[in-house]
């Protein structure tokens, strides 16, 4: 099996920024498009994991008394994704470089010598994610809604009543704030680890400096991320088999246009 190649001597340097616009992000797309239409049996075959962990979800929420966290836990795809993808920009990794791409070569990632430092990623944004669930469940309460009764009865509380309405609110913001965190943090973070031997630290660095550079591009992307995950979410997760790979392929993409490439080739 041919193992991911990276660049032995990159774990001390920080690589350079470009300054991008909203133009490369529709290229990104486009992109993203490209390799789902060439690689498209291979792409939904890794993304149903998706739509299903989603309708389990939904079905050990609704009908309980844990129905107000299926927003945070649906919301919560955004904070996990950038790791879930990780198979998928393997698959882009490999069609730009030529090589033959198949669902079997996304699993090649085990075999990175980053391996430890996407690992250890991947636990900060799970502990994101579950931090985000234990700060809805202590504002559902905090607002003073009690336990619902049914979804129906969830529903006309959340949208027919003053505390209801101040959960959305403070919700809303206080979801911001986390995806904003988490884009900061991973928005190419992943990419970098396959693609060079740098380790996490310089990974997430070099990450908060394409945001901090790019600030108003990087945060429509954010919209951008946030929007579509929302419309594949609709119906019952569905569309997450077409919209996860859409955007794993992009984020591999928007990397290659963010992060200058390395002078000396790959070892």
């Amino acid at each position: 099996m041919e193992t991911i190649r990276v660049l032995p001597d990159d774990r001390t340097s920080h690589p350079s920024i470009r300054t991008i616009r909203p133009a490369d992000l529709r290229n990104a797309l486009a992109k993203g498009i490209d390799d789902f239409m060439e690689m498209p049996s291979h792409v939904v075959f890794l993304s149903l994991i998706y739509p299903i962990i989603g309708v389990v979800l939904a079905r050990l929420t609704f009908g309980s008394s844990l129905i107000y966290l299926l927003f945070p836990l649906t919301a919560g795809f955004a904070f996990i994704g950038p790791f879930a993808a990780i198979g998928l920009y393997e698959m882009s990794r490999r069609r730009e470089a030529g090589l033959v791409a198949s669902w079997r070569h996304a699993f090649d990632v085990l075999h990175s010598r980053s391996i430890h430092d996407i690992i250890g990623l991947a636990l900060v944004l799970a502990g994101i994610f579950l931090t985000w669930l234990a700060v809805a469940h202590w504002l559902y309460h905090f607002v003073g809604l009690g336990a619902p009764k049914s979804p129906a009865h969830f529903i006309a509380d959340v949208f027919t009543t003053r505390p209801g309405i101040t959960l959305i609110v403070m919700g809303s913001g206080i979801g911001l704030l986390f995806g904003a965190v988490v884009l900061i943090l991973s928005a190419i973070s992943f990419p970098m680890l396959l693609d060079r031997d740098v380790g996490a630290m310089v990974a997430v660095a070099t990450s908060v400096r394409a945001v901090i550079t790019n600030p108003v591009t990087m945060a429509l992307w954010g919209l951008i991320v946030a929007a579509l995950l929302t419309i594949g979410s609709l119906p019952f997760f569905l569309g997450l088999a077409v919209v996860m790979p859409l955007l794993g392929h992009a984020t591999w993409h928007l990397y290659r246009c963010l992060v200058v490439p390395p002078s000396s080739p790959p070892a």
